[in-house]
């Protein structure tokens, strides 16, 4: 008999697991209902022996140095800075916007007035964000910010977020940073890393302990209910504590309607050639559908001669009954959906031996960082 069930083989889970393992010395069974561990964080070897991550490309960045030994210990990490491009007008641009991108905007004359424009108006600061220049008096600086707008972010967001481009909220993208020089380095967190041997090795060394037995292509809510009269979660008729961290509406039946989320069609394409891209990131946001590509071996560092793989995105509404879009990736955050989620999660706090989290629990889009804080924020609470 186990001591613990944890639903879900991400961060999230994956931590907990282990911290209740090691430090509490208590049995966990682990349900996970793909066929594999890691989340959309896993990756494997395509045939041509290239490290690819099916669910799309992430590396690990943060600002805590406490996270960024955590996940060390479980596995060689090398440095890793992200570079990237966006495509507009036919232009490949660097991301984030900078001084070289009002070159390529506005040419080498008009270009230097602007440039001197906002070294003045902007004096020390690195970074700023787009509203700040859509917000200055100087009518070439507004100019430019409503460029941006205009030619990346209105166009982008419509995409990815399936929202008629005069529906947006400027305010939703109104905090994205440029640059005030020509730095190109996409994050600025203090460490950021990416697993040598990949990120399916990461969570296997991390559920690698003897008190933790993982049973993956398992539905968890085929053997958990949850008993609404007593308000306690039961694993095949016995009560146990329980770590969820899959949607929360299932776990209670869609009992308040489905939570929204918005899902991609990610395609792989090989080329017969060492690199495709000049960089591992392109974003497009003219472009017919797709949203962006990542080219892996800039990601991994592998020597692959004569082929390269890469993923393109396409933004779709989730559907758990499609084809394409079946997969919830980021949560449509809007006052209707949190009103909603509030009530799922106003239902679950009423459950003694239940802890629900994650990205899909909390309805909250986490970074790998924040997924691992959380999560030693749930042990915790169990610990207590």
């Amino acid at each position: 008999m186990y001591d613990y069930i944890v639903v879900g083989a991400g961060f999230c889970g994956s931590v907990i697991a282990r911290k209740i393992a090691e430090e509490l010395g208590k049995k966990v069974l682990v349900l996970e209902k793909r066929k594999h561990i890691a989340g959309n964080m896993y990756d494997e070897f395509d045939e041509y022996g290239i490290l690819v991550q099916r669910y799309g490309p992430h590396t690990f960045v943060t600002n805590q140095k406490e996270l960024a030994e955590f996940v060390k210990k479980y596995g060689e990490w090398r440095d890793y800075d992200v570079t990237a491009r966006v495509e507009i007008d036919g232009n490949l641009m660097p991301i984030p916007f900078n001084f070289r991108s009002i070159e390529l905007f506005y040419g080498k004359e008009k270009s230097a007035v602007l440039i001197d424009k906002l070294k003045k108006a902007f004096p020390g600061q690195a970074r700023i964000p787009v509203y700040m220049l859509t917000d200055n008096t100087d009518p070439a600086i507004q100019e430019y910010g409503k460029l941006l707008f205009e030619k990346d972010y209105i166009p982008y967001t419509s995409k990815q977020w399936g929202i008629p481009p005069e529906k947006i909220d400027r305010s939703v993208i109104a905090r994205v940073q440029i640059a005030l020089s020509y730095d190109e380095k996409y994050m600025q967190q203090t460490y950021q890393m990416m697993p040598e041997d990949g990120f399916t090795k990461i969570f296997h060394n991390i559920l690698n302990h003897k008190n933790i037995n993982v049973q993956t292509g398992t539905d968890a809510l085929d053997m958990i209910t949850a008993d609404g009269a007593e308000h306690r979660v039961l694993y095949n008729g016995h009560e146990i504590p329980v770590i969820y961290t899959g949607p929360i509406d299932e776990l209670f039946g869609l009992k308040y309607g489905r939570l929204p989320y918005r899902s991609l069609d990610i395609v792989f394409q090989t080329k017969d050639m060492d690199y495709f891209q000049s960089v591992a990131f392109i974003a497009y946001p003219q472009a017919n559908g797709y949203t962006r590509s990542c080219e892996y071996k800039y990601l991994t560092g592998q020597k692959v001669n004569g082929k390269t793989t890469l993923s393109i995105e396409y933004p779709l509404q989730y559907d758990p009954n499609a084809l394409k879009g079946n997969i919830p990736y980021y949560p449509v955050i809007n006052d209707e959906n949190r009103k909603k989620y509030q009530q799922y999660k106003n239902l679950a706090d009423k459950f003694q031996n239940l802890y629900v989290c994650g990205r899909l629990g909390d309805y909250k889009y986490y970074n790998m960082d924040a997924a691992i804080e959380r999560a030693l924020e749930v042990f915790n609470q169990i610990k207590a």
